[in-house]
């Protein structure tokens, strides 16, 4: 597989290397951040009832010291996809104050029982990440 030479690009590159099926759905989380947690609260409230089909979290990032949501949506990995999904969470974000810092997987999926453990996260960092 070839993919383009970006950070998105790179992260599925990585993860194919390691074995992971991209052509099959995988839980992929999105990370929005907020520096109020009003605004995250209020971001949440409006994800909750909207269409989106994922599951929701919200917590308070020590390492960064920001609110943030975590989209989780079972979905292919495929390039575009992506990209598209994270441009439509970026301009929510920022309806809210708050903005995406990338995207990734949780090392352990279904059927993957070598690859690290269950609470090892792949994230790749956007334009905007502050890791």
């Amino acid at each position: 597989m070839q993919f383009p030479d970006d950070d998105n690009g790179k992260m599925l590159a990585a993860m194919a290397e390691a074995g992971i099926d991209l052509t099959k759905a995988l839980d992929v989380d999105f990370f929005l951040v907020f520096d109020d947690q009003r605004d995250a609260e209020s971001a949440l409230e409006e994800l909750a009832n909207s269409d989106l089909d994922g599951e929701l979290e919200l917590n308070l990032n020590d390492e960064l010291g920001k609110w943030e949501i975590i989209v989780c949506i079972n979905m292919v990995p495929d390039y575009d996809t992506l990209v598209e999904q994270e441009t439509m969470l970026n301009e929510f974000a920022a309806e809210f104050d708050g903005m995406t810092d990338g995207w990734g997987v949780m090392q352990h999926q279904d059927g993957d029982d070598e690859f690290m453990d269950d609470d090892d996260h792949e994230h790749v960092h956007g334009e905007h990440c502050n890791h």
